[in-house]
């Protein structure tokens, strides 16, 4: 498959996404591409389900998720209640532990614990050796009980724009990769 033969549904985490976070520029580059849910849906995972749901059941193509840290997680939360058969894949970015979820006041304790049963879709987990949000460790459990493919991506910080991740070409061309899988 290839972007243009998808509806890609960006998912953001807790922090507003400026213009040099990838997640913002790949947004930008890819013509399918739209945000998921609003800026704050990480207040209430229960809005970021239902934005997912509304979104997915909207897409006239085959859908393809992209999530960053809470964005992430939240789509592994929304996953089981999304239209089977709609959603292609996930693509999913540094999600943070339950350790990081009780350790944020804006965040819906709800996110913690993460989803232990697998997805019903085929995703993809890039994981970072030296993330503040999650251990290397933590990520690869999370990837084992979600059925996801793990890659490690050194130390990379929490992959954002402050680790040095605008834009992101390495992550670009895996997410290409990814895609042409499903």
């Amino acid at each position: 498959m290839r972007s243009s033969e998808a509806d890609i549904l960006f998912v953001p985490g807790a922090s507003a996404l400026d213009a040099d976070h990838w997640l913002t520029r790949w947004e930008s580059r890819l013509a399918t591409g739209r945000f998921a849910a609003h800026p704050h849906h990480c207040e209430d995972l229960a809005a970021l389900e239902e934005s997912l749901r509304v979104a997915s059941s909207r897409a006239t193509r085959p859908v393809v998720l992209v999530g960053h840290s809470f964005g992430a997680l939240g789509i592994a939360h929304a996953a089981e209640s999304l239209p089977q058969g709609l959603v292609r894949g996930a693509f999913l970015v540094s999600p943070p532990s339950s350790r990081a979820v009780e350790s944020h006041a804006r965040i819906d304790p709800a996110f913690a614990p993460p989803p232990t049963g697998p997805l019903p879709f085929p995703s993809l987990l890039i994981a970072s050796r030296d993330d503040s949000h999650a251990t290397y460790e933590e990520m690869e459990a999370m990837a084992l009980d979600w059925g996801a493919q793990i890659i490690d991506a050194g130390a990379a910080g929490h992959i954002d724009a402050q680790s040095g991740h605008g834009p992101w070409p390495e992550g670009l061309m895996r997410f290409a990769a990814f895609l042409a899988r499903l």
